[in-house]
């Protein structure tokens, strides 16, 4: 049996919950299929975000579920394997059911793929981290250590500096001389420790991260270490839908205009689908834009029709 909306919103984080909730009060018949792997979901708490600045990422989902049922969207706890366009979009789940809409919002997200050190991933979201902005008031003056993945990690390595001045940057896999001498000038600049050699491990005593391991054996202690993971975004539907991407260091994302709209008509992405650096904050505001987008044109395409006939 298909089922037919005029929007489904493929992803229920902050993004597409945003869409639904401005498509649900504007009454349009709207589905959210969520399969719950939100991408933040290692974190205690979110932050930068206003009236939610420390606000569990559950709870905040929570609270958004129960808002755009309030105005009738639908929300299904599963995952879209496929899907097609002919004179609308038909997208398959992966429980068997087929769904169809008009337009089609992809709120994906991206994985966060980490270096692979043993440990890392065991304490990610907790004292190992990737975002200042997101955990940096919280760990503020402690000994941070950061670990290179590529010479572009110096660029993290500076901006930590603006919350602890004792900041250690392991290099890793990252050979000195990749680092150009204005990164090795602002580095000092910083105060920030340059360490050779490829970390083995973490310490960790009593439940916190206390060290960090060289290969040579060697340890420097450390309370948080920031990482910065490989980006893999959930660009499958774009793909399968033929939608344009564009390469960026952090993977490929649809080219969309501004307010979320891709090379395919009625397809939208928002949030992280459309790009990495989406925090929750503005993974809801681009929903919201994608939402009220999507509103517009439905009506306009329904009253020209109405015009021709």
């Amino acid at each position: 049996m298909t089922e037919t909306y005029e929007v489904i919103v493929i992803g229920g984080g902050a993004a597409g919950l945003s869409a639904a909730l401005v498509l649900g009060r504007a009454r349009r018949r709207t589905l959210v299929v969520d399969a719950g792997e939100p991408r933040n979901a290692p974190a205690a708490h979110m932050q930068g975000y206003l009236s939610r600045d420390g606000m569990p990422p559950a709870e905040f989902l929570a609270v958004g579920r129960a808002e755009i049922t309030r105005y009738g969207v639908e929300l299904v706890r599963d995952r879209a394997v496929d899907a097609s366009k002919d004179d609308g979009f038909a997208v398959a789940l992966d429980s068997g059911r087929t769904v169809r809409a008009r337009a089609l919002v992809v709120a994906t997200g991206l994985t966060d793929e980490l270096p692979r050190v043993p440990g890392l991933a065991g304490r990610f979201g907790r004292d190992v981290l990737h975002c200042p902005y997101c955990h940096g008031w919280e760990v503020r003056d402690r000994p941070f250590g950061v670990l290179a993945t590529t010479a572009m990690s110096v660029h993290q390595a500076l901006i930590v500096s603006q919350w602890s001045k004792d900041v250690t940057f392991f290099l890793h896999t990252v050979a000195e001389d990749e680092l150009s001498d204005d990164d090795l000038r602002r580095l000092a600049a910083a105060g920030v420790e340059v360490v050779p050699g490829e970390v083995a491990g973490l310490v960790v005593e009593e439940d916190r991260l206390t060290g960090v391991r060289l290969a040579d054996g060697s340890t420097h202690e450390r309370s948080v270490l920031f990482v910065a993971p490989r980006a893999v975004p959930h660009n499958d539907l774009f793909l399968r839908l033929c939608a344009e991407l564009r390469e960026t260091p952090f993977g490929a994302y649809p080219v969309i205009d501004e307010r979320g709209l891709t090379t395919v008509p009625g397809l939208w992405a928002a949030g992280n689908a459309s790009g990495f650096a989406e925090q929750v904050v503005n993974a809801a505001s681009r929903g919201y834009r994608a939402g009220a987008a999507i509103n517009g044109e439905l009506l306009m395409a329904d009253l020209d029709a109405a015009v021709r006939s």
